[in-house]
């Protein structure tokens, strides 16, 4: 019997990622505090003895709230799917610049090196049929950037397509051409790793393929 998915993201290239596998899922888009979700994790690692919040953890924590958010606030009878991305370089965390100065900056500061693309992903069986398990994992990639220059900073940062997601940067868009090579999953730096989804799914007895179109 088809599963019907729920995507808890605003992201375009998430939903496009996934309507490419042959899966269409309704999006529903969570309205978590992000802010405080992080400030409540960290408390809560650092008062475990864990640490502080590692950025693979971070997504992780983000991508779980946003799916039991949706979960719990609408009547989905789907398993739904949270997704959060953010870039580390240099041990600091890189989501979605705030301006296009900022933008530039980060560009300037990662251009000819490499850094880790983490995506964290989380499912919620929410059908009315399911086991309302709640699991997740985080997909993370090395993503290696070209010696871009000045001029070709500032002309990517001026499409505006670097503010609107993690890392200010994509590898299926404008972005393209200024990263020279990824080792891990390539659907993991666009936004949603498909292998990961179907281990997922699988521990929750679905197979991908069961997911409606």
């Amino acid at each position: 019997m088809p599963v019907a998915l729920v995507l808890a993201s605003a992201s375009p290239a998430r939903l496009s990622t996934l309507r490419s596998a042959g899966v269409d899922p309704e999006v529903i888009v969570s309205e978590v505090d992000e802010d405080a979700v992080l400030a409540s994790t960290r408390e809560t690692h650092l008062a475990a003895g864990w640490g502080d919040l590692t950025p693979a953890d971070a997504v992780l924590a983000l991508a779980r709230a946003k799916a039991e958010d949706v979960a719990g606030e609408w009547d989905t009878d789907a398993i739904v799917l949270g997704c959060d991305s953010m870039l580390e370089l240099d041990g600091e965390v890189m989501g979605k610049p705030a301006d296009a100065h900022v933008a530039i900056q980060r560009w300037r500061s990662m251009r000819g090196r490499q850094g880790v693309l983490h995506t964290g992903h989380w499912l919620v069986d929410d059908r009315e049929a399911g086991t309302g398990a709640t699991l997740g994992a985080t997909s993370s990639t090395v993503v290696r950037f070209a010696d871009l220059s000045d001029a070709e900073i500032e002309a990517y940062v001026a499409t505006g397509e670097p503010l609107r997601v993690a890392g200010a940067f994509t590898v299926d868009g404008l972005g393209g051409p200024y990263v020279e090579a990824i080792e891990g999953d390539y659907h993991g730096v666009v936004g949603v790793s498909l292998p990961l989804l179907r281990t997922l799914l699988l521990e929750l007895e679905v197979p991908f393929h069961e997911l409606r179109g």
